[in-house]
């Protein structure tokens, strides 16, 4: 697994877009995200804490799989449509390792 590269992403869910969010992640961003070849795609929620709502990772084979990923326009709208319905959308590319990251 030393090589492979994984996106961790984080945002918080505006209240008003809570269901059209939850279908849009289910029927478009993940499966989306696995087209572009971004595997293992995880998503959790934050119950309790100082941090955002969402947390979510994605693994490609390697960085320059990564970047083509990050760089494609199908990435472009899938991120800009997932900012429709949250706030403080974050992201950030890391080296990936067993357990989780952040």
């Amino acid at each position: 697994m030393s090589n492979n590269t994984k996106l961790l992403m984080r945002w918080n869910v505006e209240a008003e877009t809570d269901s059209e969010y939850f279908e849009f992640l289910v029927h478009e961003f993940i499966p989306g995200l696995n087209k572009l070849g971004v595997l293992e795609i995880q998503v959790w929620y934050t119950q309790y804490g100082e941090c955002e709502q969402k947390l979510a990772s994605g693994i490609t084979k390697n960085m320059d799989d990564m970047q083509k990923v990050l760089n494609s326009s199908e990435w472009q709208r899938l991120s800009d449509k997932l900012n429709s319905y949250v706030s403080d959308f974050d992201k950030k590319v890391v080296p990936a390792t067993h357990g989780f990251q952040i």
